[in-house]
């Protein structure tokens, strides 16, 4: 492709300066913390070492649980780690660079068996969650997933569709459905707080957009759940994302640079002083969209840009706990101009519009966390949040020169959340964690629209605040080494009109064995509407003005989730899960002859009139098997079979928009080391196969749409039509090389690499009066090349 040669171009220079670097023997320091699990509390005295090393590198931790093995060699490590009266843990594969030190934070748990007796040893297991609440439905996933998956491009939300039950909603963005449901179903949290949507190019009321503004240099190892979440994570209805961050280098000054297609990153990080423990870590991002466009490269027919911050400071004391800054911010905007030739415009009234798009989004925040003598701890956050997000178009008419405004919205929305949890453990067998988080809602929003006029119509028009408090409870309790269960309690608030929701929740987990698991998770689920919904307006003909949607409960899901787990050997295992989800008090309109359900709903605020008469079920059941990296190679094969069905306001059953029935996913990778004694040069290999059912559509009147001149729904027939079914393949390829004291890395994703026309759904062509398909993206190559030192 033409084009590709000006991408090279972006990343010459840094290739250049590569050829300067001379391969060495490297080395690098392996160091950490030693904690308790539940409590957080250090563990002095524990032995760490390095399995299979010659000589042997090992070492035992300081009083503050602290450890440091020096010159450990450069590929993947295996790292042992054991404490007197806790399970042995092994961490497989780890990744030591030249360019950074690898800084972990271990977590041991202890045996619930008397001390006197034979100590349990067990490999880590990649997919456990790092929130020991959590049985059911969740893992945990790594930074390097972000960035070694095909096509994921350090982006959490792209990375989750390789797991069962998750499809991407749409080649364009990053939005996700998980088991049926609707993207704007899932909460993202940041160090144990609620954010907003962490997207560039997101709307109003959806969880996803184009591009992750979180950088992959922040983030730390992360859970991600996909239903009957523990106690703790409230107002979500399908998902969490609970991301956590890391603390910079406390020891040494390091910095990464990379530039590729989406942009040009640096990041830096280290020390305020020597002897101290505190630590910064920041990284900025500017889109190199704009640059590539100007060198000739076609990227569409918009103007696109957007730039991020994001950062992390630690700063431990002595005796009041440990502070630690926290934050990101992102803006993003797109603009169209109108084609002023109608010959162009092939009935598509794309080419007619001007369109103004922004998105800026942003949060931070200041945690305290305060260790106490009797096993627990306190952690409290106080974070301030925003969103910001700007949408008109303006219809250039037939004589060229004359523009009707088709929309105007502006959504501005803040808010201010003090959150406080305390957990402690009771004994080896129990724990508990508790928690309050109060919210303080503000507003600005505008919105309006023409349908049938040229004067632009009032549908939203309101500055005001409001509050939700949530609460909490759950207890972790172990029967015995095979039996765990965690019960609790979630409280949810919505203070604009009283309505709440009391949420039990409650898992089971049984093993049966060193190697066979079963578990058991139910809970109640319920999520607040998007803002804008409860303030869409009606005006009569006397121009007295109606608020219809003030009054709207909060939307209910009841989960139900039963699973098996087989480790079928130290490095793969094989799950299935067999889930139900019964949604109820889910909004709908209040006309019997309108299909529309918010479990369809994408972005957007919907200003018409609605009830709370909706129900929704999502059924299915899944099946992963996956390989973790042994002798080079990884694979991750996840299968969903599901059915996603809503009841209208005419108490008829709909597909959802969501309900593809089947997906198959296959994710593998492989690596070669070109220098064995050096292990100086890294060869990645890594595809992702995507096989997806096609989304659902309303069909299209076309007899109607002749008549009006622009597509008309045969709403009756609400999500009948189903797209052909969709398939993907993204490859990527990089090149890692170890130097004395740099790590670089050169790779290319190639999205949708044969280049196969998905099929995104149908429209009107007003020229040729017909029914036309649109496709979803091409194939999109995105280059980057990376340096850490």
């Amino acid at each position: 492709m033409k084009h590709l040669k000006s991408i090279f171009v972006t990343t010459f220079f840094a290739c250049f300066f590569n050829t300067f670097l001379i391969a060495q023997s490297a080395t690098q320091n392996v160091r950490g913390t030693v904690i308790d699990k539940i409590s957080q509390s250090p563990l002095p005295g524990a032995i760490i070492q390095i399995v299979n090393s010659n000589p042997i590198i090992a070492t035992t931790t300081d009083s503050e649980g602290n450890f440091l093995l020096s010159n450990v060699a450069v590929g993947k490590q295996t790292l042992k780690i054991s404490f007197l009266g806790y399970k042995e843990i092994t961490m497989q594969n780890l990744s030591v660079n030249a360019g950074k030190e690898l800084v972990l934070t271990v977590q041991l748990e202890e045996d619930i068996k008397a001390m006197d007796e034979v100590i349990v040893t067990a490999k880590t297991d990649k997919t456990k969650p790092l929130n020991e609440m959590s049985s059911v439905s969740t893992r945990a996933f790594s930074v390097e997933e972000t960035q070694k998956f095909a096509a994921a491009v350090n982006d959490p939300g792209r990375m989750a569709t390789s797991f069962a039950g998750v499809v991407n909603a749409g080649d364009g963005g990053n939005m996700i459905s998980i088991r049926g449901n609707s993207p704007n179903g899932l909460l993202w949290r940041m160090e144990g707080v609620e954010i907003p949507n962490p997207n560039h190019f997101s709307a109003v009321g959806t969880s996803g957009g184009g591009v992750s503004i979180l950088s992959a240099q922040l983030l730390s190892n992360s859970d991600f759940a996909t239903g009957a979440f523990a106690a703790e994570y409230g107002n979500a209805l399908s998902g969490v994302f609970d991301l956590k961050l890391r603390k910079g280098n406390d020891q040494k000054r390091e910095y990464t640079f990379q530039l590729g297609v989406l942009g040009a990153d640096i990041a830096a990080e280290g020390p305020f002083k020597k002897g101290y423990g505190g630590s910064y870590l920041i990284n900025y991002r500017y889109s190199t969209l704009n640059v590539l466009a100007k060198l000739g490269v076609p990227l569409g027919d918009a103007i696109t840009n957007f730039q991020d911050l994001s950062f992390n400071v630690f700063l431990p004391t002595k005796k009041v706990g440990n502070f630690s800054l926290f934050g990101f911010g992102g803006l993003s905007y797109q603009i169209t101009k109108a084609v002023k030739d109608s010959i162009k415009w092939d009935g598509d009234d794309f080419y007619k519009l001007n369109t103004l798009y922004k998105s800026n989004t942003g949060a931070a925040g200041v945690t305290h966390t305060k260790l106490f003598s009797n096993q627990s701890y306190l952690k409290t956050a106080l974070v301030f949040s925003g969103t910001e997000n700007g949408n008109e178009a303006a219809k250039l008419e037939n004589d060229l020169t004359t523009f009707t405004d088709l929309y105007k919205e502006k959504y501005s929305q803040s808010k201010i959340t003090l959150s406080s949890t305390y957990t402690k453990k009771i004994n080896a067998k129990s724990s508990i964690r508790t928690g309050l988080i109060v919210n303080q809602l503000n507003y600005n929003l505008s919105k309006k629209n023409n349908t049938d006029t040229t004067v632009l119509l009032t549908r939203i028009n309101l500055k005001g605040s409001t509050q939700t408090t949530q609460a909490y409870f759950q207890l972790n309790h172990k029967f015995n080494n095979k039996i765990t269960t965690n019960i609790g309690l979630h409280y949810l608030q919505l203070f604009l009109n009283n309505s709440f929701a009391v949420e039990p929740r409650a898992s089971l987990k049984y093993s049966l064995n060193n190697k066979n698991n079963i578990s058991f998770g139910y809970g109640l689920h319920s999520q607040v509407q998007p803002i804008g919904v409860y303030f869409a307006q009606s005006t009569d003909s006397l121009g007295k003005t109606t608020t219809l949607n003030k009054n709207l409960d909060l939307s209910k899901a009841h989960h139900l989730v039963l699973g098996y787990d087989w480790s079928i050997n130290d490095f793969s295992h094989i799950k299935t899960e067999l889930y139900y989800q019964h949604l109820f008090n889910v909004p709908i309109s209040n006309d019997k002859s309108n299909t529309y359900s918010i479990l369809n709903s994408t972005d957007g605020f919907y200003t018409n009139q609605l009830v709370n008469n909706g129900l929704g079920k999502n059924y299915g059941l899944e099946l992963t098997y996956e390989r973790f990296l042994h002798k080079n190679l990884y694979y991750l094969v996840s299968a969903s079979l599901y059915d996603s069905k809503y009841k209208a306001a005419n108490n008829k059953w709909y597909n959802t928009q969501f309900n593809t029935n089947y997906a198959l996913t296959v994710t593998l990778g492989k690596e070669w080391i070109l220098s064995e004694k050096r292990k100086g040069r890294i060869i990645g290999a890594n595809f992702k196969s995507v096989y997806v059912g096609g989304y659902r559509n309303t069909p299209i009147d076309l007899v109607a749409s002749k008549v009006s001149g622009e597509t008309v729904l045969q709403n009756d027939k609400a999500f009948e039509n189903k797209n052909p079914d969709y398939y993907r393949l993204d490859i990527r390829i990089s090149l890692k090389r170890n130097y004395k004291k740099v790590t670089s890395t050169f790779a290319l994703d190639i999205q949708n690499t044969t280049n196969r026309k998905n099929v995104g759904g149908q429209y009107f062509n007003a020229k040729s009066e017909s029914i036309v398909s649109w496709y979803q993206t091409p194939l999109i190559p995105i280059l980057s090349y990376k340096l850490e030192f």
